[in-house]
């Protein structure tokens, strides 16, 4: 095999990032209760898919039979899903993100115009979150309400009128179909980047990862420092082009 000066750049960087990867280093993303948070949602909405899944296919609703538990599992598995970004909020770590999420800045709105346009995602467009990740964010929280709320409807039927009754329902089955479509784009997105699915299991991500996929994001660990002339060396701020940690 004949090696050129490219082909054994590129393998070293190659290998510079494995080594990267597989140790436990790089830059601090999420703290353990935003992981903790992630993780509680991402069970308890399997939960609520799975039951929900065997519940409306006959197939499956004979495999696993025992349907009023099948239905106990689903509604209390639903009314708990608010409950772990509740307890989050107690940490600052998870509010920051819980703001930066609910925000979209000029670059957000470019990340948007290439997706549709080219669809293909602009890396060099996003900051901590890539504008997908917040509209992703912005849909289950509002999915998530409204599932809750016409879910109570069909839990109580006695408590509301007929035509409630038949709005809740068209209502909560078809923005569950919507909801699986999403969330299973969403993991397929996710199984793309197993550095993303590291962040979320552990925390740090390669500082590599973060140049190439979220340029754009200032971790507070690599905020600026002053010069010799008591000035702070900056990028442009974040509300313009960049988003700090």
């Amino acid at each position: 095999m004949t090696w050129t000066d490219g082909s054994a750049s590129r393998t070293a960087a190659m290998m510079t990032r494995l080594h990267e990867s597989r140790a436990v280093t790089g830059l601090r993303r999420f703290t353990r209760a935003e992981t903790w948070v992630h993780r509680s949602l991402a069970w308890l909405m399997g939960v609520c898919v799975g039951t929900a899944a065997c519940l409306y296919f006959p197939p499956l609703s004979e495999i696993v039979g025992r349907r009023r538990q099948v239905v106990t599992l689903h509604e209390w598995s639903g009314i708990a899903l608010p409950v772990p970004v509740l307890l989050g909020l107690a940490s600052r770590a998870f509010r920051e993100d819980a703001g930066r999420l609910g925000r979209f800045f000029p670059h957000d709105r470019r990340w948007l115009g290439v997706a549709l346009r080219a669809r293909r995602r602009e890396a060099s467009l996003a900051g901590k979150f890539n504008a997908g990740q917040k509209l992703f964010a912005a849909f289950s929280v509002g999915a998530v309400l409204v599932m809750i709320g016409t879910g109570l409807i069909m839990w109580f039927p006695r408590l509301t009128p007929l035509f409630w009754r038949t709005g809740a329902t068209f209502v909560h089955d078809w923005l569950a179909l919507f909801m699986a479509a999403v969330i299973t784009g969403h993991v397929w997105f996710a199984s793309k980047d197993p550095e993303a699915r590291r962040g979320l299991r552990t925390g740090y991500v390669p500082r590599w990862w973060i140049k190439e996929e979220h340029p754009l994001w200032r971790p507070e660990s690599e905020a600026p420092r002053k010069t010799a002339a008591g000035r702070h060396r900056t990028a442009p701020d974040d509300d313009r082009a960049r988003e700090r940690g």
